[in-house]
């Protein structure tokens, strides 16, 4: 992990592809404990170091994750999560181009916890939840295209499963019908930009994480 920004209230890292944000059945060394001893270390404090998790990545997905360092904002950021105040943009590398070089997927989604994968629906089916969101084609590589993805609602696994159902599953996301693995374990989604209005200050934040390393991500000719 890597502190893009830090105050008395947040705290905002990029993740790499390995990390789990949350503690899971696996038990490995979740990213919001990496923060605590990083906070703990950073500032010399006895005892517990309080971190609320706001939001979670996939594991196999990079990117901006935010933490609050305070209950205060902790209670405010989830208010501005469910209500979608928090604006997230995320970068995908896929196979094949969209027909349409943007535009808008509506999904109903349903979720299998069994098998932890989603399923689109173009129209509402029971146990569904709605699903938006909005897609550009901005680059291209010899072999693949780069698309910037705005989310609109906040589902499981919804860029993954709406991309994949518009025929253009992620790199190396084999659970949605990508053919191979990538030889990091990682699939080719990242979020790249996040901006909503600080819970405490009320400023306007605006960040960008820088793309990960290696060459899974090289090669693109932006539009």
């Amino acid at each position: 992990m890597t502190v893009v920004y830090e105050d008395n209230h947040i705290i905002v890292v990029n993740k790499t592809a390995s990390e789990i944000v949350q503690a899971d059945k696996t038990g490995d060394t979740p990213l919001s404990e990496s923060v605590k001893l990083y906070l703990k270390e950073k500032y010399q404090k006895p005892g517990n170091v309080f971190i609320g998790v706001t939001h979670r990545l996939d594991r196999p997905v990079s990117g901006l994750v935010i933490f609050a360092k305070t209950s205060k904002a902790l209670t405010r950021l989830n208010d501005m999560f469910r209500t979608s105040e928090v604006k997230k943009t995320y970068w995908a590398v896929v196979k094949n181009a969209p027909k349409e070089p943007e535009g808008e997927l509506v999904h109903f989604l349903v979720r299998n916890e069994k098998q932890n994968k989603s399923y689109a629906y173009d129209k509402e089916v029971p146990n569904s939840k709605k699903a938006i969101l909005d897609y550009r084609l901005i680059g291209r590589s010899e072999n693949y295209f780069l698309l910037e993805v705005d989310l609109k609602t906040g589902r499981h696994h919804q860029i993954r499963c709406q991309l994949a159902k518009m025929g253009c599953p992620i790199k190396g996301d084999l659970k949605y019908g990508f053919p191979r693995s990538n030889p990091d374990g990682s699939i080719c989604l990242h979020a790249r930009r996040v901006r909503f209005v600080h819970p405490v200050s009320k400023e306007l934040i605006e960040l960008e994480a820088p793309l990960p390393d290696g060459n899974l991500w090289k090669g693109f000719e932006l539009f």
